[in-house]
C-alpha cells in the first residue's frame, strides 16, 4: 500500500470532490489526471460517494481516497469501495486507532496544537489543517509548524488557485486541498477541469 508521504507528494494540490452523480465520476477523474493531479479525494457527503470512488478507481493513474470520514464504519465502507487513502476533518481516538489498525494512509484533520498533540500520540505526523482560512490562515499554521517541526500539513478549506502558491511556499506544507477544481453545482466540463488541474499542477515550486 502506498504511504501517505507518497500520496501527498504526487502533486501540489489534492482536489476535494463532492460528487452528486455517479456518471460524472469517471470524466472528472480522467480530466484531473490528464491535467496532472492524480490524487483525488472524494468526500463522503453524498449518497453516491462510494460508487464514485469505485468508478474513479477504473481510471488509469488515479489514486482515489475518501474524505469527510467521520467514524470507523465509514472508514470500513470507504476501504471496501477501494479507497487508497483516508481524509478526516478531525480526529477521534476511535477513528485514529481504526485507521492505524487498517494500515491505510490517513490524513486526520487538526486545527489546534492540542489536535496535533493527539495526532502525534496516535502515531500520525502528516495532518490536514482544517478549516485552513477560517481557522486562522497561514499565520496560524506557521506558528504551529514552528513548534511541531516533525509534522507536515495539507491545509484545506478556503484555499484558491490565487492563494495556493503562498501556502505552498511554506516548508511545512506538503500540498493543499482544493475544491475549486470541480465546483459543485456547475455542469461538468472535462476540458475546463483539465485546464484548472494543469494550472494547479504547475504550482509546485520546490
Amino acid at each position: 500500500m502506498t504511504d501517505i508521504d507518497t500520496i501527498l507528494g504526487l502533486a501540489p494540490v489534492i482536489p476535494v470532490l463532492v460528487i452528486d452523480r455517479v456518471e460524472d465520476a469517471r470524466p472528472i477523474a480522467e480530466a484531473l489526471v490528464a491535467g496532472g493531479l492524480p490524487a483525488l479525494e472524494v468526500t463522503l457527503r453524498t449518497p453516491v460517494a462510494l460508487a464514485a470512488i469505485r468508478e474513479m478507481k477504473t481510471v488509469t493513474g488515479a489514486v482515489v481516497g475518501a474524505g469527510t470520514v467521520l467514524h470507523p464504519d465509514q472508514l470500513s465502507a470507504a476501504l471496501d469501495a477501494g479507497a487508497e487513502f483516508i481524509v478526516s476533518p478531525g480526529l477521534t481516538d476511535r477513528l485514529g486507532r481504526a485507521a492505524a489498525d487498517a494500515g491505510v494512509p490517513f490524513l486526520p484533520g487538526t486545527a489546534t496544537t492540542g489536535d496535533i498533540m493527539r495526532a502525534l500520540d496516535l502515531g500520525f505526523s502528516r495532518l490536514k489543517f482544517f478549516p485552513a482560512v477560517a481557522g486562522g490562515g497561514l499565520p496560524v499554521l506557521k506558528a504551529m509548524a514552528a513548534v511541531f517541526d516533525q509534522v507536515r500539513f495539507c491545509p484545506t478549506g478556503g484555499i484558491t488557485l490565487d492563494s495556493a502558491a503562498e501556502w505552498l511556499a511554506e516548508p511545512a506544507i506538503a500540498c493543499v486541498g482544493g475544491s475549486w477544481l470541480v465546483p459543485r453545482g456547475q455542469a461538468i466540463d472535462p476540458e475546463a477541469i483539465r485546464v484548472r488541474a494543469a494550472r494547479a499542477a504547475a504550482l509546485r515550486t520546490r
